[in-house]
């Protein structure tokens, strides 16, 4: 049946988003749901390359992730927070500096973020921008680029299980165009935005990594020399709150990591 109706699709081509931004994307809801799921079992398959946390070994460092993931959600900001899963994973890789959320809202943290950063606030706002690129589908436009419509059906079919690992591999190293990264980020702002976490929180860590060498997390992440003011300046015209959550215990958060 699903062959049936991806193959019913095809003639059809390009769909609009639906979310009024009138970017053209060949996939469905359903579609990215599925995709990422994908994803997120190659990715566990491989704990090599991915070491994924146990959630039960570490159910302090999970727990303090997805009470920042709700209070994301709970924004009311964010298109799809109903229709995704937005399951949370931790990547045990103290060198790596990175976050990404697959199509369909499957969030991964890296562990070395999260011992980078100075405060909650700015994790929020760093997983808020990743959550804002599922949740206006941006991945699945990029992707769709990148590798055509018929290599997409194909993994979407099971024709070709072997594309999965290719598509994870990209998906880690997707560039996103400025505008992308312009959306995601005042998507940030608005998920932020009313929240006991400052709306500006991605900004911080542009700040934070002034003097470092650029990570994978920036590289594929193209900025502008403005970014940080940008992101300030969007948040000051909603009228904001930019101070950092006093009630925040980050070094909980980092205290429940390996070592």
């Amino acid at each position: 049946m699903r062959a049936l109706l991806t193959s019913l699709m095809l003639p059809v081509l390009f769909s609009c988003n639906g979310d009024g931004s009138g970017k053209m994307n060949l996939y469905t809801i359903e579609d990215d749901i599925e995709l990422g799921r994908q994803l997120r079992d190659d990715i566990a398959s491989d704990p090599e390359t991915y070491p994924v946390l146990s959630e039960t070994q570490y159910a302090e460092a999970y727990a303090h992730l997805y009470e920042i993931r709700d209070t994301i959600l709970a924004s009311g900001a964010v298109t799809h927070a109903d229709d995704f899963d937005w399951e949370l994973r931790i990547i045990h890789d103290d060198e790596t500096l990175n976050a990404f959320c697959a199509p369909g809202g499957y969030i991964y943290v890296y562990t070395g973020l999260i011992k980078f950063l100075s405060h909650e606030d700015n994790l929020a706002g760093v997983l808020g921008h990743e959550i804002a690129h599922a949740d206006l589908r941006h991945s699945t436009q990029q992707l769709t680029q990148a590798f055509g419509v018929g290599v997409l059906f194909a993994i979407l079919t099971d024709s070709d299980p072997g594309l999965i690992s290719q598509i994870t591999e990209a998906l880690l190293n997707l560039s996103f165009s400025r505008s992308d990264e312009r959306e995601a980020d005042e998507a940030s702002v608005d998920y932020l935005c009313g929240t006991s976490y400052a709306a500006d929180g991605t900004a911080g860590f542009f700040e934070q990594m002034e003097g470092f060498e650029l990570p994978q997390f920036l590289s594929t992440h193209p900025s502008s020399d403005t970014r940080v003011e940008d992101i300030i300046e969007y948040a000051t015209t909603l009228e904001c709150d930019l101070t950092l959550n006093p009630d925040a215990n980050y070094q909980a958060l980092i205290d429940a990591l390996p070592e």
